[in-house]
């Protein structure tokens, strides 16, 4: 193995380290909390958590042996199966993450209505939609025999090895993105500059109420109004970072695996296969951020990690302390004796 090989298997390792740890921790969040349970969003979480974590188990080690062996790990069944949860689990989460921007735009552009729009029932259509829209194309492509080891990717994935399939290779192909990475890109972009549009009125009203209030206060310290001030600069700037993250790590992790894919039809251009391995990666390394984009910074998340850590030392303390005390009982029963 070369120094790049070595290093793309470790960030391999790496990411599938952190990815099983977040997704884990996120899944324990929502067995644990009931108020999370109730939430409608936290059914997109859930299955977001589900696809992260099948792809954290299946597709990443096996992208690791290809790295390692260059070659098909496994035999042709195997890889068949993997290439074929590799396309459902990738469209699934890019239709669960426009399902949570959708659910926050009704959230905020239609408060009052929300309840009566976003109901569980509601939720399990949208789930079911972006099931049977994730399973349709890797079925079409498990038929043709469109799915193999890519050594290009070192990974199972799509792949035609029959030069007469090309034209429809690249059909299937163009549409394939245009319909899971494009409409899911299209779908973030509407809803949330739509929730940025609506929160940036609300830090208007906010600002002009705390300038009016601090005009009528004229003998409030200035360390106070510098305070007030700051606090209206935060505001603003917030929900433009967390849209520009939603947003952000969905192209950055998605868009150069997704490019290299359509340009590779193109027997012009020649893709160095140490690129086609990261572009996997960034692919990869969108199981490792949804956890903390969508659910641990979130203050609900963190609170109920807090408590489910609290738990576990507050029990082992209670453990540790009555096996102390039986200890501590029997070395007087032996000085006794």
């Amino acid at each position: 193995m070369s120094i790049w090989e070595v290093i793309l298997a470790f960030v391999v390792v790496v990411l599938m380290l952190v990815a099983l740890l977040a997704n884990v921790l996120v899944l324990m969040c929502f067995l644990y909390s009931a108020d999370i349970r109730k939430q409608v969003p936290g059914l997109f979480i859930l299955n977001l958590t589900f696809c992260n974590l099948l792809m954290t188990v299946s597709n990443m080690p096996l992208t690791l042996a290809g790295i390692i062996y260059k070659s098909q790990p496994g035999g042709d069944q195997i890889c068949h199966i993997v290439g074929f949860l590799e396309t459902f689990l990738t469209t699934n989460s890019m239709l669960s993450m426009a399902a949570l921007s959708i659910d926050r735009w009704i959230a905020v552009v239609f408060p009052l209505s929300y309840h009566s729009k976003m109901r569980y029932r509601d939720a399990a259509l949208i789930l079911s939609y972006t099931w049977l829209h994730s399973v349709s194309f890797p079925i079409v492509a498990a038929s043709l025999s469109w799915v193999g080891f890519h050594h290009l990717y070192a990974s199972c994935t799509l792949y035609n090895r029959r030069p007469e399939d090309r034209t429809q290779f690249v059909i299937f192909t163009g549409v394939f993105h245009t319909l899971s990475f494009l409409l899911s890109l299209l779908v973030l972009c509407f809803t949330y500059l739509k929730v940025l549009k609506v929160a940036r009125f609300h830090c208007k009203r906010i600002d002009v109420i705390t300038m009016q209030t601090l005009v009528l206060l004229v003998d409030i310290h200035p360390s106070v109004r510098e305070r007030c001030l700051e606090e209206q600069k935060r505001r603003r700037q917030r929900a433009t970072k967390k849209i520009s993250t939603f947003i952000g790590t969905f192209i950055l992790c998605f868009a150069p695996y997704v490019i290299t894919r359509l340009v590779e039809l193109s027997s012009v251009v020649h893709i160095s296969s140490h690129w086609g391995i990261i572009s996997k990666c960034l692919a990869y390394s969108k199981a490792v951020s949804d956890p903390f984009v969508y659910s641990l910074l979130r203050h609900q998340y963190k609170k109920t990690w807090k408590d489910i850590v609290n738990k576990i030392l507050k029990r082992s303390s209670i453990n540790s302390s009555a096996l102390t005390s039986e200890s501590h009982n029997r070395n007087i029963l032996q000085l006794n004796e």
